[in-house]
């Protein structure tokens, strides 16, 4: 069994983290009656025995003494952190894994990245090779944070570069959360595309997600729950946007961000929990992208809810399948289904037979139109553990061309402040920040958007058999 580790960073990151951990403990109760810990639990989770002053106390069989997830909290405010301390997973975190500042990132990619990713590189690296030790196989890192922020964008992308210095042959999946168009960061266009560029040269997968699609999903799921004919007998816990439990006073962002954490549970449902037809995580780079820099994954999670009848007819089954590909469950403000697949992957779990989705992959096929090279891109996963309230559940990713409109919208943004200069100032002061580092990263992303536009002007007539040679007799 592998193991992998999350790093969260800054106020979104850390967010989104304390989410999946709270749910990820959620879904491993619900199957693990006992308190034993199993490889399942291994794969996020180190079992340490506390009553010892030993550091590595760790009990790698038996009962479960005491869970620490397997992370590096990472923020340059103590807010967050904090506040996460004093709750109910307070426990679940070691705080020999946490770094902190007082004065935060200010909203500039600049100071993250290049002043506090300098200043904590070396406790970083420290941090991150105590958690990698811990590991028996360590296969992935995953981390999450915010584009808009000084401190998610900024030291995010430093945390990156420093994973593939570090730990070159570990994958690199990083859950990026862009920002709206209506953002209250004026400066967010600029920290988003300086991103960008590091996301593209050191990641080995990027699944991009929206706030405004998120926020879609929420009042979609609101407006069904409360107003819809179905509300009734809708279960309140098996809601994509749920905690899992019965009348908790949640946060704001808290529906928004367990949408993100049920994305990640989904995608390490086979490194958790046994399937028959288990996909790797390595199998998502390996199969999702041929080439090294279109690595931007579109992601989408159905059912959203689930109804409280336990019967569940085929037809419900299909149109789990046939809601993966439509607009309304994407996590990015993309539409894939007329737009060009290069690849795609079906990770799904609960009671689903390998025929449920060979039958729906043929059913869906002449509506998705797939590179001319690559028709039969397809990657299935299939786990028979359901999340928590759902008998059944699917998580799609599409390395699609429907990205290009999201980083068209992000390159016009910061071309709006940057023909002007404006806010620019605030960055050049910074030790090590040139000019040259806007352009640069401008270059990289117009070169991403035409690699994909290449793509779909290459595939845009009908798919032709390609000439086979003739042999003379």
């Amino acid at each position: 069994m592998t193991q992998s580790v999350v790093v969260q960073v800054g106020q979104c990151g850390n967010q989104i983290g304390c989410r999946f951990w709270d749910l990820a403990l959620r879904e491993h109760a619900a199957v693990n009656k006992k308190g034993i810990y199993d490889e399942a639990l291994s794969s996020f989770f180190r079992n340490v025995d506390t009553r010892t002053d030993c550091e590595d106390s760790d009990v790698c069989r038996g009962k479960i003494c005491s869970l620490k997830a397997r992370a590096l909290l990472l923020d340059m405010e103590e807010g967050v952190v904090n506040e996460i301390l004093q709750g109910p997973l307070r426990d679940v975190f070691d705080s020999k894994q946490l770094i902190t500042d007082v004065s935060g990132s200010g909203n500039n990619w600049a100071v993250g990245h290049r002043v506090y990713g300098c200043q904590y590189r070396e406790r970083i690296v420290e941090k991150l090779r105590k958690a990698a030790e811990h590991c028996d196989c360590l296969q992935c890192f995953f981390v999450i944070h915010s584009m808009g922020g000084g401190t998610g964008s900024g030291l995010g992308t430093f945390v990156l570069r420093v994973l593939e210095d570090e730990f070159p042959e570990v994958y690199r999946f990083v859950t990026a959360v862009y920002p709206s168009r209506e953002d209250d960061v004026i400066t967010s266009p600029y920290n988003s595309v300086l991103a960008m560029k590091e996301l593209s040269d050191y990641a080995d997968c990027v699944l991009p997600i929206e706030n405004e699609s998120l926020f879609d999903i929420v009042s979609k799921i609101n407006q069904m729950t409360n107003h819809g004919k179905l509300a009734s007998s809708i279960k309140p816990t098996s809601l994509v946007t749920s905690s899992g439990i019965k009348n908790t006073q949640e946060k704001p962002f808290d529906a928004m961000n367990n949408i993100v954490a049920n994305l990640l549970l989904n995608l390490t449902s086979s490194a958790r929990f046994e399937g028959s037809l288990n996909m790797d995580l390595n199998e998502i780079s390996m199969n999702l992208v041929p080439f090294p820099r279109l690595h931007y994954l579109v992601s989408s999670l159905t059912p959203l809810y689930t109804l409280a009848d336990v019967n569940v007819p085929p037809r419900r089954l299909d149109q789990m399948f046939s809601d993966a590909f439509s607009k309304g469950h994407q996590l990015l403000q993309a539409d894939p289904k007329h737009s060009l697949y290069l690849a795609c992957a079906l990770l799904v779990r609960g009671n689903v037979q390998v025929s449920d989705l060979r039958r729906n992959i043929e059913r869906l096929k002449p509506s998705l139109h797939f590179v001319s090279w690559n028709q039969e891109g397809w990657k299935t996963g299939l786990c028979s553990v359901p999340p928590v309230g759902h008998s059944h559940s699917l998580l799609a990713l599409a390395n699609n061309t429907c990205v290009k409109p999201t980083f068209k919208e992000l390159k016009y943004r910061f071309m709006r402040l940057y023909k002007k200069k404006a806010h620019l100032h605030h960055y050049l002061h910074v030790d090590g920040m040139e000019q040259s580092c806007f352009s640069d990263a401008l270059s990289s992303l117009s070169g991403l958007i035409e690699d994909y536009d290449q793509l779909d002007t290459a595939n845009s007539g009908p798919a032709v058999d390609p000439p086979r040679l003739k042999i003379a007799m």
